[in-house]
């Protein structure tokens, strides 16, 4: 661990950074890719019958989000239990009855067959500590992903756009999904976050996806019309969003 100006970051015993916890809030989300994994709210008004799946425990950021703002039920994979020990003890991992975290392999739990359709929203961020791309990138890993998604359902993706991996990694994710995916801007540090989606065609115009954007900012504090507005300067068309 380290401490700076008031965040506390978590490390794999290297200098990369794994996720970080502002001490004083615990449940904001100081790192702007963090912020970027949220971005399926842009499309998907969570539910209290919804669960959201977190692939990559890290500091806790994603879930510590989700459980204060919104009233799905969550599980969290994670690979190693030390982990999850240090997050409770330095990171205020939460303890509730809407919190599984299930301790093992995400590829493995990706073809799960327990796992098909359960999941409303899924955010991917699998990292050891040498940070040099997901330790889970194949098409047969993303693919499990899809089936792990409900009838509706958006994955989240964080990448690295200037390492080698990121083109495999959107191949898979494009062949997995159909094609219907989205990139978000990439941020200072290179992350380059990916939604990825599965059910009905979304067709909707330019101002009605900024009224969302304008809710999701005011709802969660996030740079919800940035990310509209990147979005749509990305499409050929810019008065309608299709995905």
């Amino acid at each position: 661990m380290s401490e700076y100006d008031g965040i506390r970051y978590l490390h794999f015993g290297t200098e990369w950074v794994q996720g970080a916890m502002r001490v004083a809030e615990p449940s904001e989300l100081v790192l702007a890719y963090t912020q970027q994994m949220m971005g399926w709210l842009l499309f998907l008004e969570p539910r209290r019958k919804d669960k959201v799946a977190i692939l990559g425990l890290g500091a806790g950021s994603l879930l510590r989000f989700v459980l204060k703002h919104t009233r799905a039920s969550t599980q969290t994979v994670e690979w190693n239990p030390a982990v999850t020990a240090i997050c409770r003890m330095y990171f205020r991992l939460p303890e509730s009855s809407r919190s599984e975290i299930w301790h093992g392999d995400a590829d493995r739990w990706a073809q799960d067959n327990e796992n098909i359709g359960r999941y409303t929203a899924l955010m991917v961020d699998l990292y050891d500590a040498h940070a040099q791309g997901p330790v889970c990138d194949s098409l047969a890993f993303y693919q499990g992903c899809y089936r792990a998604l409900a009838d509706t359902g958006i994955m989240t993706v964080n990448l690295f756009g200037s390492h080698e991996s990121f083109a495999p990694n959107l191949d898979n994710i494009r062949q997995a999904f159909g094609g219907r995916m989205l990139e978000l801007p990439e941020i200072d540090a290179g992350n380059r976050v990916v939604l990825a989606f599965k059910g009905p065609v979304l067709d909707v115009s330019a101002g009605r996806f900024m009224e969302r954007a304008e809710e999701v900012e005011s709802q969660y504090g996030l740079p919800a019309r940035r990310w509209a507005r990147a979005i749509l300067s990305g499409k050929r068309r810019r008065d309608t969003l299709v995905v």
